[in-house]
């Protein structure tokens, strides 16, 4: 008499998640962790505790705690000593420092891009970002969001023509912060009476770093890129002093404005 086929067990298996849905939801966690804290959700010096994102999210706790330390090691959280989170607060001065010493790297990125150039087709990038840019006469609701892509891709080639991994990795913890990347002042420039003008400045300094750095000259190209951050500076300066133009900065809500 033939054995009956085994039956499938009915008892509940645990199974451990693979590694790549780990890194889905802990992506998944990390943009939505970080769109809380942009959004002003979380006070500076708040808790940030896993359990109540794990609910508001939707993923389990790993990837949540993997994101809140993603987050914390860019610098928009603090660790506690007993092993929690709080959300990080700047001062103006710090915030204002962050752009300056992203302007600092990216100064250096372009004197590099200039004495590492080995040949002028390197900047068709550099060359294509900029014309498109120049295509936009002004900084408004329509094409605002257009600029700033251009405007991150233009600086994306600089570090890259370095060709320096070094530099690169230095530079994507000094950007993480949200009000010190490239465009982050875009938007808050748009609400300005002077929009036209710094527009007009920014493609001035976009096509004086292409052409230094098209000939070889690292110190002006240098020069330039930090000059060109330098606007960023001075918009946040501006916005500081005022609410509406602040509440167009990313990650405003991250600055402490008792020490203006």
């Amino acid at each position: 008499m033939s054995q009956p086929p085994d039956l499938p067990a009915t008892e509940p298996v645990n199974v451990r998640p693979r590694s790549s849905d780990v890194v889905s939801q802990t992506a998944r966690a990390l943009v939505s962790v970080r769109e809380l804290l942009l959004r002003g959700e979380f006070a500076p010096g708040e808790r940030v505790s896993e359990l109540p994102l794990v609910a508001r999210i939707g993923v389990s706790r790993t990837p949540i705690r993997l994101a809140l330390e993603r987050l914390a090691h860019i610098g928009l959280l603090d660790v506690n000593a007993s092993g929690g989170f709080t959300v990080r607060g700047f001062t103006p001065s710090e915030a204002l420092d962050a752009i300056e010493i992203r302007g600092i790297l990216e100064g250096t990125a372009a004197r590099l891009a200039a004495e590492r150039l080995t040949d002028s087709s390197e900047l068709d990038r550099l060359r294509v970002r900029c014309r498109e840019m120049e295509e936009l006469d002004r900084l408004s609701l329509d094409s605002f969001g257009r600029y700033m892509d251009l405007n991150e891709a233009f600086h994306a080639a600089i570090v890259d023509l370095a060709k320096s991994g070094m530099l690169r990795r230095t530079i994507q913890q000094a950007v993480s912060l949200p009000f010190a990347s490239p465009s982050a002042m875009v938007f808050p420039t748009s609400a300005l009476a002077n929009a036209d003008e710094t527009l007009a400045i920014a493609k001035a300094h976009h096509r004086g770093i292409l052409d230094a750095i098209g000939r070889r000259q690292g110190t002006r190209a240098e020069s330039l890129a930090r000059e060109h951050a330098f606007i960023g500076r001075h918009v946040l300066e501006l916005a500081l002093s005022d609410t509406a133009t602040l509440s167009r900065v990313p990650g405003a809500s991250l600055i402490n404005l008792v020490a203006v």
